[in-house]
């Protein structure tokens, strides 16, 4: 059953109208942002549970390691490890389950008789640093987007729009939201054959998140600037030493993101690190074997300028959540990727609100994609999952985030995201760590400074 929600949330969508295209919108009055901390959680979510206690109260999320975890950094030891499924949905009865599955999720029974879906009970378990709670207090008011959706003002540190008034502030709310700010991962991409045979590509990355830094005062300070990227292909042999160094800018209209790259195997006598375009957009994602988007990575990233974005409402639906199991460092990536689809048995499925936002190409614009309908979680503005659409119309990929709280810093995303080509009967599936060394959020030797192309030309001559 839906929840109350969406007769409530929608209601308000027709008010303050369903598109951001029009008039600039500002804040929220300083009585609506009162509600935050009170009925509605410091980021936004509706604090209390759903009609029949299915989805519970939000209590605080997991602000630090759970009692009796053996976290000592890295992988996080799952906090639930004597839960079990409250349900399975195969093909036989997903009918049963058809509103809280997307339209995706049902489009993975019908390709695959294989797959299933386990449901657990719903944990909310994501929270986030008193700072990131407080700069979004001050954003809900301050905060203030353009007519186009592409110019912020007044926003830093937190959610832009806790309390949103148009669908495009959901994907910012995505794009913006609290990561850590210094990270340095090592994980695996893999994009098996229809067979189920792969080669994972296994890629480090630093990241400095610029919007997330304690010190910014001002989103101004950022120079159009919201994070700095580098990454380092590990392997196969034959692509290790690849570079990627991205400047992910907010308003395309000041500058589209930059990108520059560093390809092993040419001749030049000299390091030639270029300048590249072709990290944007539909421009098909490195490694994906041409399955993904540039801006399927993160399950979306860039700016939101080539769509219309209509607010949906409020909805509940299976999510893939609290994903400690399929990123257990005891399981090899032989045992999660298989033909056809992740090995469902490690992926943990729970019943969460999310907001449903329906992005249309604009006719003046050109996507692969020609409409994305995305559902972002209330309670972490991750973007969770999004069925995509080909130019004729048709239901052409499946995205979905394996979400997941990092409980000793504490945030809330995606350890790994799959987007399935229902056509190619394949996926690419990235962000694997299980034979990794997991994730480092105190990487503060980063210097924001040093993510420039010349960097890239040290890294190469100091091999």
């Amino acid at each position: 059953m839906l929840g109350e929600s969406v007769v409530k949330v929608l209601s308000v969508s027709l008010v303050v109208g369903l598109c951001w295209s029009g008039a600039a919108v500002a804040g929220v009055p300083e009585s609506e942002a009162a509600r935050l901390g009170q009925d509605l959680t410091p980021i936004g979510a509706e604090k209390s549970g759903n009609a029949d206690g299915s989805i519970p109260v939000w209590d605080g999320g997991l602000t630090a390691v759970p009692e009796g975890v053996a976290f000592v950094g890295g992988h996080y030891p799952d906090p639930f490890p004597n839960d079990a499924p409250v349900a399975t949905i195969m093909s036989a009865n997903a009918e049963d389950h058809a509103l809280l599955l997307t339209d995706g999720q049902r489009a993975m029974f019908d390709r695959y008789p294989s797959y299933k879906m386990d449901v657990y009970e719903t944990r909310r378990t994501c929270s986030f640093p008193d700072s990131v709670y407080d700069a979004t207090r001050a954003n809900a008011v301050n905060g203030t987007i353009s007519d186009d959706g592409r110019q912020l003002s007044g926003v830093v540190l937190g959610v832009p729009f806790p309390i949103p008034q148009s669908g495009v502030e959901l994907v910012w709310n995505h794009n913006l939201r609290f990561r850590g700010h210094k990270v340095r991962r090592t994980f695996a991409s893999a994009a098996p054959s229809r067979a189920g045979s792969f080669t994972p590509i296994r890629v480090q990355d630093e990241l400095v998140f610029s919007y997330a830094d304690p010190a910014l005062g001002s989103i101004d300070e950022l120079n159009n600037i919201s994070l700095k990227y580098i990454q380092e292909t590990l392997s196969p042999p034959r692509r290790a030493g690849q570079l990627l160094l991205v400047h992910e800018t907010i308003d395309p209209n000041i500058a589209e993101r930059k990108s520059w790259q560093y390809t092993v195997g040419r001749t030049e006598s000299a390091p030639n690190v270029q300048r590249t375009t072709a990290v944007s957009y539909d421009s098909p994602q490195i490694y994906s074997d041409a399955m993904s988007t540039a801006d399927n990575f993160d399950m979306f990233s860039g700016p939101p300028d080539r769509y219309d974005w209509t607010l949906l409402g409020k909805e509940e639906k299976y999510i893939a959540y609290n994903s400690y199991r399929l990123s257990s460092p005891s399981l090899t990536y032989e045992d999660v990727v298989q033909a056809g689809h992740l090995n469902q048995d490690y992926v943990r499925y729970e019943r969460h609100r999310v907001w449903a936002v329906e992005a249309t190409l604009k006719p003046t614009t050109r996507h692969v994609y020609s409409r994305r309908t995305n559902y972002f979680d209330e309670d972490s503005w991750n973007l969770a999952s999004s069925n995509l659409y080909d130019a004729r119309g048709g239901l052409w990929r499946v995205q979905e985030a394996h979400l997941m709280q990092y409980y000793d810093v504490p945030t809330c995303f995606n350890a790994s995201d799959v987007v399935y080509d229902l056509i190619e009967g394949r996926y690419v599936v990235q962000n694997l760590k299980n034979e990794e060394k997991g994730i480092d959020f105190a990487a503060n030797d980063l210097i924001e400074s040093s993510f420039v192309p010349q960097e890239l030309r040290r890294r190469i001559t100091r091999r």
